[in-house]
């Protein structure tokens, strides 16, 4: 299965060492930092991974993928008091190699389309 996702903490740091002062007793912290938090967990995991501008892609068996995608919830969550988490599964038993398998296949398509 391939497991695109993506997570935004709001809020204030659960974790109050990411606290940065915004003035006026406001704390936040970086929506960067926390996506980086994130990213660095998927990448760590060892599965294929890609990650793009707006979401992280993730490759392997439903149980593993959606570990990494709880782990990296979590990390980002102790960014903010909540997490919005956008998940997207493409589930296709039997199949490995798909996250770029697929890429592949729609390039080819596209040459062809060009060259018609």
């Amino acid at each position: 299965m391939i497991v695109a996702f993506s997570v935004q903490p709001t809020g204030a740091p659960s974790d109050p060492a990411l606290a940065r002062d915004l003035g006026e007793g406001a704390d936040a912290a970086s929506v960067h930092d926390a996506v980086a938090a994130a990213v660095r967990i998927v990448r760590e995991s060892g599965l294929p991974t890609r990650t793009s501008s707006m979401f992280t892609e993730i490759e392997g068996e439903w149980g593993e993928v959606m570990e990494v995608v709880r782990r990296a919830t979590e990390e980002a969550g102790r960014y903010g008091s909540r997490v919005s988490l956008v998940l997207k599964a493409d589930i296709r038993p039997g199949h490995e190699g798909e996250l770029d398998g697929k890429i592949e296949r729609m390039e080819a398509a596209v040459e062809r389309l060009e060259r018609s």
